[in-house]
């Protein structure tokens, strides 16, 4: 059983877009400059906001470059909240992490990937990235299944093992040329993937 979310106001759109342009601005400037080099004055300034804005958005630069995995999570929920409601849990879960690899990863897509896993402080703010990216996403299947995430570990496990799921398939594809795309990786990890869910 699933229940209505109210629609997103124009203001959430705007904090969202904001919250885009400040986390791709940062991105670029790791990508360019190292993560040294990235200030949070040349992230705000070229987003034409304070410097407090930004801290407003992301507690510090390494959350900024990382922050578009939280925006893949906001966008794998929508979908998945999107899907019908017989349908059976697995299938959603599956449907929906393809869905986010519907477009083939760019150079910079790529090389954000790479960023990540080489820089210790960024792959320390991914990892704190991903419990909330869980939370988030054990929340939607509790609403999807009617179950409660602060009471029943189900809806958590779930959400977790989807996430590893899908790092696998990525960094796998990451580590050597591979025939397909990564769709189909990620395809085929949630395929393998089998969640038990006592609904």
């Amino acid at each position: 059983m699933t229940s209505d979310k109210p629609s997103e106001g124009l203001r959430d759109r705007k904090k969202r877009a904001t919250r885009a342009q400040l986390s791709a601005i940062a991105l670029r400037h790791a990508i360019e400059r190292g993560v040294a080099g990235v200030r949070v004055e040349d992230i705000a300034a070229e987003a034409n906001v304070a410097p407090r804005t930004f801290n407003n958005y992301f507690r510090s630069k390494e959350a900024a470059i990382v922050g578009t995995a939280t925006i893949r999570a906001d966008r794998f929920c929508e979908i998945l909240r999107s899907r019908p409601g017989s349908e059976p849990l697995n299938d959603a879960l599956r449907e929906a992490a393809v869905a986010l690899f519907e477009q083939e990863p760019d150079r910079e897509w790529i090389a954000r990937a790479r960023l990540i896993r080489g820089e210790p402080s960024l792959l320390a703010e991914a990892r704190k990235s991903d419990i909330m990216i869980e939370h988030s996403i054990a929340a939607e299947i509790g609403r999807r299944t009617d179950t409660d995430p602060a009471t029943n570990l189900s809806p958590r496990l779930a959400a977790a093992t989807t996430v590893s799921a899908i790092h696998a398939a990525v960094q796998f594809w990451l580590d050597a040329p591979k025939e397909g795309a990564l769709r189909g990786m990620v395809e085929s990890a949630m395929t393998m993937l089998h969640i038990n869910f006592d609904e």
